[in-house]
């Protein structure tokens, strides 16, 4: 199993829904666990284990409507700040910089 970023755990913060999600490639880049939601270990060795504790974490977030909302407010800001047009349009501009500076014009 692998998610070079979890573009869908994203959009989800985005709407302010909070994210139950696995620890795998660019996943915890996007969700902070146990802030924006909460990451799962996942083990190809372990599957069973890794459906247990992903049911577990979404009672978790299911049976505590304050956490979620918190989580889900919490993972907006951070959709926002973090990746956002503004946020993406600046680091873009900064690459190009960088490359210049390093490359010349």
């Amino acid at each position: 199993m692998y998610e070079p970023l979890g573009i869908v755990n994203l959009e989800a913060m985005g709407c302010e829904a909070p994210v139950v999600a696995s620890d795998v490639g660019g996943i915890p880049e996007v969700v902070v666990d146990d802030q924006t939601g909460l990451l799962v270990h996942y083990d190809a060795d372990e599957p069973g284990q890794f459906e247990a504790d992903f049911a577990t974490a979404i009672n978790k977030v299911i049976a505590d409507p304050a956490l979620a909302r918190q989580m889900g407010r919490a993972g907006r800001q951070r959709a926002i700040s973090d990746f956002g047009w503004d946020r993406i349009a600046g680091r873009t501009v900064e690459v190009y910089e960088q490359a210049q500076a390093v490359h010349g014009s």
